[in-house]
């Protein structure tokens, strides 16, 4: 799975692609689990098939694909004797996406996920096919909620096995620590936000600085720079610029969960609404409309966490819109993305990498809807 100590490599990529390199590393993972899973027999072995499943079914990589630039950035280069052990820790952090969505789809209470039925939803469907005894819904959340803990197990595991040199992993692992932290303390900021009422623009912010950015580009950027020993300079103008793309990402995550495609976002049309989520959008939206339409402030919060019809949706889409705070949102996208390539641009990062952040970063907080 990685080289051993004094055993040379190529380029872990090769010719293909990234996110094929990252599903191959992930893949001879999951082979590495078979021999500890099975003594726990059929009911366990499943549920590691279906994580196994979900984690390899698509995906962009975004979190690898940063990562290994960040590592590339710094000056190393993929020939290099290490190069494979890294990819397979930057590879890691799809199990950490796992686990978030996972557990992000049962809070959220939603169904689908890239097309598929989501995990509670799946085994909530197996108890009711096999008729077993008790709650089918409460039997799909339990178990999800352990696959969700399974991945997050495996993904410390798979960066201990990753082979990486003892001084890369030393500067590797506080930084890990770090982005684990953040991402569940994000996912309980958002909760909390949402019972409180909490609706300010700048509630929404910080949700989105450490539910999403922080382990979606921050860290990963974090990391690559950390195994590839680079300096403090070079650590902070990426952390800079995974800050605000991160967040730029997030609110283009946002206004697709009001206004997207389900055939490009996987999930029902209008589907934040109807989770209720406190996003920038809606706190934008709301601002404008206790200033100046009472009525519609009214309807926005009425309507939010309940089951709107496909026509409240396009209702509360046209409102959102006329208040003008999906323009405010696309507004700061672009003061967002213009900050980060400000950063990136003064950085010493080699000039392929900044190729590559630019492109993924665009790609990232690109229009889709």
């Amino acid at each position: 799975m990685s080289a051993g100590p004094g055993t040379p490599t190529r380029n872990p990529v090769g010719a293909g692609t990234l996110a094929a390199a990252v599903e191959k590393r992930l893949t001879a993972f999951f082979e590495t689990r078979d021999e500890i899973v099975a003594p726990l027999g059929p009911v366990f072995v499943d549920s590691a098939a279906a994580l196994r499943d979900f984690v390899l079914r698509g995906g962009k990589r975004t979190r690898p694909a940063f990562a290994w630039t960040g590592w590339l950035g710094a000056g190393r280069d993929p020939e290099e004797l290490d190069a494979d052990a890294v990819l397979t820790a930057c590879s890691a952090l799809e199990l950490v996406q796992a686990c978030a969505l996972i557990h992000d789809d049962i809070i959220d209470s939603s169904r689908t996920r890239r097309g598929f039925p989501t995990v509670h939803v799946d085994y909530e469907q197996r108890h009711r096919d096999q008729r077993w005894a008790g709650d089918a819904g409460h039997y799909g959340v339990s178990v999800a909620i352990l696959i969700g803990d399974l991945a997050l197990a495996w993904a410390d595991d798979m960066t201990r096995d990753a082979g990486l040199p003892a001084d890369a992993y030393a500067r590797f692992a506080p930084v890990w620590a770090a982005m684990r932290t953040e991402v569940l303390g994000g996912q309980l900021l958002d909760i909390h936000g949402e019972s409180a009422g909490d609706e300010t623009v700048e509630a929404a912010l910080r949700i989105n600085r450490y539910k999403t950015a922080a382990y979606t580009i921050e860290r990963p950027l974090h990391l690559g720079a950390a195994l590839a020993g680079a300096d403090p300079d070079l650590i902070a103008a990426y952390r800079e610029f995974g800050t605000d793309i991160g967040i730029a990402f997030q609110l283009r995550d946002d206004l697709l969960g009001v206004y997207g495609d389900p055939v490009v976002t996987g999930k029902p049309s209008g589907d934040d609404l109807r989770e209720g989520k406190r996003t920038v959008l809606i706190a934008e939206a709301l601002q404008r409309a206790d200033a100046t339409a009472p009525a519609t402030a009214e309807l926005i919060r009425r309507s939010l966490g309940t089951d709107v019809t496909p026509e409240q949706v396009t209702e509360l889409r046209t409102a959102i819109t006329d208040l003008g705070a999906v323009d405010a949102v696309e507004k700061r996208i672009a003061a967002l993305t213009d900050q980060a390539m400000t950063a990136l641009e003064a950085c010493t990062a080699t000039p392929e990498a900044k190729r590559q952040l630019r492109a993924q970063a665009l790609a990232a907080t690109a229009r889709t809807y």
